[in-house]
């Protein structure tokens, strides 16, 4: 269970990786993306984060996420600037592409009957943890 400096942290890593992440991939001429931060968790030292990264269109999202740690140096300076005077210590942050938004379509279209999963079984992969 996490603790409530744990959520408070992970807020405001996800609001200002957000930002940073569209301005450093703009500066970098990525273009064309939506990239939104859909979770952070901060374990409980405080020292690490792991951010999930949704980004549309789906098909660029592992590529666009190995640019992203190649990146994390810069990113994490950023987010330390803007968080001085919230954290002593800048946590190490973890980029893992979040591909639920993917599945829950997936899933939707079985449902509708488009990709029917029980004749074509390989439709819907499974799940990772990470």
């Amino acid at each position: 269970m996490e603790s409530n400096r744990q959520k408070k942290i992970a807020g405001i890593l996800q609001k200002d990786l957000a930002e940073v992440i569209q301005l450093e991939l703009k500066a970098a001429g990525v273009q064309n993306l939506i990239i939104s931060v859909t979770k952070v968790r901060v374990t409980p030292d405080l020292l690490q984060a792991k951010a999930h990264l949704s980004i549309f269109p789906s098909e660029k999202s592992e590529k666009i996420v190995e640019e992203i740690r190649g990146i994390k140096p810069k990113i994490k300076h950023e987010i330390a600037q803007r968080t001085k005077h919230q954290l002593r210590r800048m946590p190490e942050l973890s980029f893992f592409n979040d591909d639920s938004i993917e599945y829950i379509n997936d899933l939707e279209q079985a449902f509708k009957g488009q990709n029917d999963p029980i004749k074509n079984p390989d439709l819907l992969d499974k799940r990772k943890k990470n």
